[in-house]
Parts: structure tokens; C-alpha cells; sequence
């Protein structure tokens, strides 16, 4: 990396005591063996195991006083990568379903491609096919909305410049239940440069499934949990409220593309 050489990774993260400490080493390691200099910020939610005490020793933390969820908890942690001053901040969960090497690559492309914004794609995922089948369905609705196909819509690994975060964080509630795909329907209207880097998805690590309200993202699971079918309920609202009807008052033209 050139100017850019201080990376914030930013974790929103809920009942992940067992995944933590070795996912944070692996982080400081590959960022290490690139010669990166990074910042490790995890906002728990309101555990109600040993997550902060378990990620402290590898990360700065900060504790919500009270359980907010997935999307609001993302963007909390948003908030302290942009406070952080790191020239790239990069957001990915708790649950360790990733490498560190590929979240370092992710970081590393966002200076190197030039772009404003990289999203890690995800390939040979594990999850429940109803976890699939939802991502697709909301994959197709972007496409309707913005004219254009984002392969990973709701991937939890990306890399933001300070400049382009700032925007995206402010054109959203805080309480967003999804904003990663408010975040992916604004990178296309709003014409940033994104660029797409392959990464592996692995299992979570650690054996307890409690840390994520999808039943621990097993494949095994048959039929979609009735929380599950609520929470995507209430986000397709939001995304009509959102990305439809606030972006007709605001003027905003459907059919924008992403630049590159």
C-alpha cells in the first residue's frame, strides 16, 4: 500500500467467545506479513458470554449497553473505523468466516485497483440453501433497481476509503437491519468504483451455533427459521422505504452504474 498504509478492521460481533481469539491472530498475522499496520476494533452487541473480554487482548472493544442487532451493530463499528483515522477501513464479522490473508488482500486491492470501494465475493459458502436463496432473490432486486449485477450483495468482507464510508454510513439509518445492501445499491447509483476480489468462505469457527440469529449458518437446516422469515420481512420493507421511496424524494435516478 502507499498513503494508505494504516488499515482499521472493524468486527461487529455477538456471542463469539470461542471464534474471536484465533481469528484476531490470524488477522494481525497476514496484515504483519504484508507489512501492514492495523487497527482491530470490535464492537460486541450486548453479549451474553466472554466476547469482550475474549477479543481484548487482540483488539480494541467497545460493548453496546444493550443488543441492537446485526445491522445497527455494523454500522456502530463503521462509525469507530471512521473515528479511527486508518486510510481504509475494513468491515467483516465476528464469526471468522474468512481468511485472514483474504481480508488482507481485500484491504491491499482497495489501493492498488484504485478503487473506491472492494467487495470480498464469496465462493463455496456453506450456508443453508434458504440463506442462499435469499442473497439471489436479493441480488435480483438490485439488479431491477440499479441496472446492474453485484455478485455479492450482503458480503460482510469489504475495504472503504474514508471519504466514500463517510457517505455511504450517512445515507443510512443507524438502525438498518441490511446496510450492507443500502451500502451495495448506493455504490451503483452513486457511480463509485468498485472492484470484486474471490475469497474463500469457511465454516464459522468455534463448535457454538448461538452467535448468529440464522441457527449458526449450518447447511444441514432444512427449512428457514421463523426468525429468519421476520427479519427478511422487515427488510424488504426497509428497502422499500429506503432505497425506493426516499430515493424518489430525493431525486435519485434508478438506473445509475457503477464506474470500471
Amino acid at each position: 500500500m502507499q498513503a494508505q498504509d494504516h488499515v482499521a478492521v472493524v468486527i461487529p460481533a455477538f456471542n463469539e467467545a470461542e471464534a474471536l481469539p484465533s481469528f484476531l491472530a490470524e488477522i494481525h498475522a497476514s496484515f504483519e506479513s504484508i507489512g501492514v499496520s492495523v487497527s482491530v476494533i470490535v464492537v460486541d452487541d450486548a453479549s451474553t458470554d466472554a466476547t469482550s473480554d475474549a477479543a481484548a487482548p487482540l483488539a480494541d472493544v467497545i460493548r453496546s449497553p444493550r443488543n441492537q442487532g446485526h445491522g445497527p451493530t455494523a454500522l456502530a463499528a463503521y462509525e469507530q473505523g471512521l473515528r479511527s483515522g486508518a486510510g481504509i477501513i475494513v468491515h467483516v464479522d465476528g464469526d471468522g468466516q474468512f481468511y485472514g490473508d483474504d481480508i488482507a488482500r481485500v484491504a491491499s486491492a482497495l489501493d492498488h485497483a484504485e478503487a473506491d470501494v472492494v467487495h470480498g465475493v464469496r465462493r463455496g459458502r456453506t450456508d443453508p440453501w434458504f440463506r442462499r436463496a435469499l442473497s439471489g432473490l436479493v441480488r435480483f432486486a438490485v439488479f431491477l433497481l440499479c441496472g446492474r449485477s453485484v455478485p455479492d450483495v450482503n458480503t460482510p468482507l469489504r475495504a472503504y476509503g474514508q471519504a466514500a464510508l463517510r457517505r455511504l454510513v450517512d445515507g443510512v439509518p443507524a438502525d438498518a437491519l441490511v446496510p450492507h445492501v443500502h451500502f451495495s445499491i448506493s455504490e451503483a447509483r452513486e457511480r463509485l468504483r468498485v472492484r470484486y476480489v474471490s475469497v474463500a468462505s469457511i465454516p464459522r469457527r468455534g463448535a457454538v451455533a448461538q452467535g448468529t440469529m440464522w441457527g449458526g449458518g449450518r447447511a444441514r437446516a432444512v427449512l428457514p427459521p421463523r426468525r429468519l422469515v421476520r427479519f427478511a420481512a422487515r427488510a424488504l420493507g426497509e428497502l422499500w422505504r429506503v432505497d425506493i421511496l426516499g430515493s424518489v424524494r430525493r431525486g435519485v435516478p434508478h438506473d445509475a452504474t457503477v464506474r470500471g
